[in-house]
């Protein structure tokens, strides 16, 4: 089914809006829409402090890190040809977790600013592992899909035997274990938005070559785009976006696996249109899920990953299904 593409971006937007006003407003103390409007506006109002130092930095890291995800996903799903493949499904972002939690067992007092790099080294690793391994499944999206998850088993594994013998860090290990946007502030901002400042209008300008490589490798070549070059500069991005993402909320999964594929299903295939839908799609899952997190079970707060695990794991098993014969 195929939308109007200004009907669907003004959809999304309004939806976008709503969740925000939402997620900013719920909590242990509710902050009426025009109490956070007049917050916003005013550092006299009552409400300021809850919304400009906890609330807002919350969800607009919230609203990043789905982006990120969700971009990721789309491009990776775009170059590879795959309708499974996602950041997560196929093991970079358990890579990037990975690699983070190594950091903070053995170098606990390293700078914050040492977590990115470690998240790329991690998130790069794994994605160098994972076509070694599938190099020759690359045209069977299930099977290679299946290669990830044995990938993310395994870094999941490894994670789990590090917390073991370093039990005095699992607390520290919890937030990249399940995906949380809890006690993020606005120290947090930067690891994120310089990532999605310079690489989303990058991936905007791959646009039309993206929908180039949609046609085949060979009709891409004749018309003089440079296959090889274009598709390793996408896995680039992608992921640079979601080790970007990990570093600062930990693995929250399937958004990039879920958010292309619904925004496909409206707009077709130009990624003129479908970068940024999926961008405001990818931030939607996740605010929403970090809003129904902290609102479904008070006082106790659950991790965005878990929310987003609940919608995105059926359709994963659905669409394993579908392409299980490729």
């Amino acid at each position: 089914m195929r939308v109007q593409p200004r009907i669907v971006f003004i959809t999304l937007i309004f939806i976008l809006l709503l969740f925000s006003l939402w997620h900013i407003g719920a909590g242990a103390i509710y902050i009426a829409p025009l109490d956070v409007f007049k917050a916003l506006q005013s550092s006299d109002s009552e409400h300021n402090f809850i919304v400009n130092n906890f609330r807002l930095p919350r969800l607009l890291i919230s609203g990043l890190v789905g982006a990120a995800l969700a971009i990721s996903g789309l491009l990776i799903q775009g170059v590879i040809r795959n309708p499974l493949a996602s950041p997560d499904v196929l093991g970079v972002t358990s890579g990037a977790s990975l690699a983070v939690i190594t950091l903070a067992v053995f170098w606990p007092d390293a700078p914050t600013s040492y977590i990115p790099p470690a998240a790329l080294i991690g998130g790069f690793s794994a994605t160098a592992l994972l076509l070694f391994l599938a190099r020759h499944l690359l045209h069977r999206p299930a099977a290679f899909a299946l290669v990830g998850i044995a990938l993310a088993a395994t870094f999941g594994a490894a994670i789990d035997y590090l917390l073991t013998v370093n039990p005095l860090e699992i607390n520290t290990a919890m937030l990249w274990l399940t995906g949380s946007v809890w006690g993020r502030n606005w120290d947090h901002l930067p690891l994120i938005a310089p990532w999605l400042a310079v690489l989303m209008p990058l991936a905007l300008l791959l646009a039309y070559r993206l929908d180039l490589l949609g046609l085949g490798d060979d009709t891409a070549t004749s018309l003089g785009i440079g296959v090889k070059k274009l598709r390793l500069l996408c896995i680039v991005v992608a992921i640079s976006l979601a080790s970007a993402a990990v570093s600062v909320c930990g693995s929250i999964g399937f958004v990039g696996l879920v958010s292309p594929h619904l925004v496909r299903s409206l707009l077709g295939h130009r990624h003129l249109l479908l970068l940024p839908a999926t961008a405001i799609t990818g931030a939607i899952l996740v605010i929403s899920a970090d809003l129904f997190a902290r609102i479904l079970m008070p006082p106790i707060e659950l991790p965005a990953g878990i929310l987003t695990a609940f919608i995105g794991a059926p359709y994963f098993i659905f669409l394993l299904c579908r392409y299980k014969n490729w």
